[in-house]
């Protein structure tokens, strides 16, 4: 279970300061599926980054009964310098996991090759997250943030990257952001809508994306 308790965050503007979450309460539950959904810039990858602590809120907590992967796309606790086996080193060792075996998955799975052992700096935007998505997909957290599967890589690694998440998702929850309905059904039991701040969850997918529909009609909060 992921509780989050009056949750605040706030970015300080040249005028003034941006809320993307505004005292929110909110529980995920333990071993759902929950599909993300909102507009752009309505504050989805934000919540994803309180939600695994790799950002700090402004008010309130997050608590959890159970271990929190690090977002799928954010790629923060890698170094530019080190090389791709390097990095997946040195989470293995952040997260308490045997090294050899973690870095034996990525390779296999992150399919990249000779840059596995080069420079992280010398990578595309794809290449980053293909090693971001593998290295989170082999440790066993309680619960994966997972930020736009349907963008890593091309249509086989897609497919690819969906089956591990499936496996993984026999034994552990999971908080998606998906633009795409189709993989809101194929990967989601649940659903929460981000508009202005607060959720809205929805054990009704069908209802959860029209809302989000609906949403996307209506013209932005200033």
């Amino acid at each position: 279970m992921i509780y989050l308790e009056n949750l605040t965050k706030y970015f300080p503007m040249r005028k003034g300061r941006q809320t993307i979450i505004e005292n929110l309460t909110a529980t995920f539950p333990t071993g759902a599926s929950v599909a993300l959904l909102g507009r752009n810039g309505a504050g989805k990858s934000t919540l994803l980054k309180l939600i695994a602590g790799t950002i700090r809120p402004t008010s309130g907590r997050v608590l959890s009964t159970g271990t929190i992967s690090y977002p799928v796309a954010f790629q923060g606790s890698f170094h530019p310098d080190l090389t791709g086996v390097q990095n997946t080193r040195f989470v293995a060792r952040l997260y308490g996991v045997d090294c050899d075996d973690l870095v034996s998955f990525v390779e296999d799975f992150a399919e990249l090759g000779a840059h596995f052992r080069m420079p992280l700096r010398t990578y595309s935007a794809g290449m980053k997250s293909r090693l971001s998505f593998g290295v989170s997909m082999g440790i066993p957290f309680d619960t994966y943030l997972v930020d736009e599967v349907t963008s890593v890589g091309d249509g086989a690694f897609r497919h690819k990257s969906v089956q591990v998440f499936d496996k993984r998702n026999e034994t552990s929850g999971a908080i998606v952001v998906t633009h795409s309905p189709p993989m809101v059904r194929r990967l989601c039991n649940m659903a929460a809508v981000l508009e202005h701040g607060q959720l809205h969850f929805y054990d009704d997918l069908d209802a959860a994306l029209d809302h989000h529909e609906y949403n996307l009609t209506m013209p932005p909060r200033r």
